[in-house]
């Protein structure tokens, strides 16, 4: 599928309703421990803001978790939310070499699905190897555990055990009919805009999420999203949502200084974003503390001078 053939100004899509999905991040005290009700203050002004909750996600340290801190995760989320609509990171953690645990994913797809959750299927060594007809094949076995579930491609600049899939692959994760959607996080534009036009061709009904904290306007494009970046101002979000939806102009400019914080946040190494969303959270009043999980990277101090500018010029 060469380059030359996408015309990504053809592919925009005005006036679209965005479902906006947002990573929650997992907030932690001084002392190193899961600040719950920071967030469980966050979990409901996401849901509040109208954008889908995602926990146990990367922004929510999901890979860094044991498996009873990501289920006490799931029973809040779902005590917090009601009947309200959250996705969850279905986590198989194993190491480099290691053989894919169809086993290990449907435990995880089930505390998931139990707490009436959608499944994000993360990738790990073991599923990220496996060859391309194996790795269908897989999601497949995957989906006969749930309803349905969101698929993940996943940078490695972000996780060493991610993988972003050929498009052949992708191609058959349009025909397994339990995925209902994929998070595309390879931070490449020309890649997702491939995946929008296969999908628009093959299944329009499927989701193509967008991952791109660096390219938050592939709304504009037919994708929807799931990210992290949008952790840092959900209503914020969800407001520029509103403005592509009703036309309005101010989507761009509101739009460009959401990408700015991007660009900041997720400059390398990517996974200390987590740490410049603490940070942010705290500016705004919205959590006690800007620690993160121990063994998640940190940013500078002097990080926290530019967030408030940033925060100034969005006016919160």
């Amino acid at each position: 599928m060469p380059s030359t053939a996408i015309d990504p100004i053809r592919m925009i899509r005005p006036r679209r309703e965005i479902t906006g999905m947002s990573a929650v991040l997992l907030p932690f005290t001084d002392e190193g421990e899961i600040d719950w009700p920071g967030f469980a203050m966050h979990v409901e002004r996401t849901a509040a803001a109208g954008l889908i909750p995602a926990v146990n996600m990367d922004t929510g340290f999901g890979n860094l978790l044991d498996d009873p801190t990501k289920a006490a995760v799931l029973d809040r989320t779902r005590a917090i939310l009601d009947r309200y609509p959250f996705a969850a990171g279905a986590i198989v953690g194993d190491r480099p070499g290691a053989p894919f645990d169809p086993d290990g994913y449907a435990r995880a797809v089930g505390a998931i699905t139990a707490q009436e959750g959608m499944p994000v299927i993360f990738p790990s060594y073991g599923l990220s190897s496996l060859p391309d007809a194996e790795l269908i094949a897989a999601h497949e076995e995957i989906g006969r555990h749930c309803d349905g579930f969101i698929g993940f491609e996943l940078g490695t600049m972000f996780a060493p055990f991610g993988k972003i899939y050929s498009l052949d692959v992708y191609r058959g994760l349009l025909g397994v009919r339990s995925c209902m959607g994929a998070k595309h996080s390879s931070l490449n534009r020309e890649l997702e805009w491939q995946r929008l036009r296969l999908r628009d061709e093959v299944r329009p009904d499927f989701r193509v999420l967008t991952g791109n904290d660096l390219a938050i306007d592939m709304v504009m494009y037919g994708s929807d999203y799931l990210l992290g970046l949008s952790t840092f101002a959900p209503d914020l979000f969800a407001q520029r949502d509103r403005y592509w939806r009703d036309g309005d102009s101010r989507f761009y400019e509101l739009n460009d200084v959401l990408q700015y914080l991007g660009f900041l946040a997720f400059r390398s190494p990517v996974p200390a974003y987590k740490h410049s969303a603490a940070m942010f959270l705290k500016l705004r009043g919205w959590i006690d503390c800007d620690a993160t999980h121990p063994k998640s990277p940190t940013r500078p101090d002097s990080d926290r001078a530019l967030l408030k500018a940033i925060a100034r010029q969005l006016g919160v």
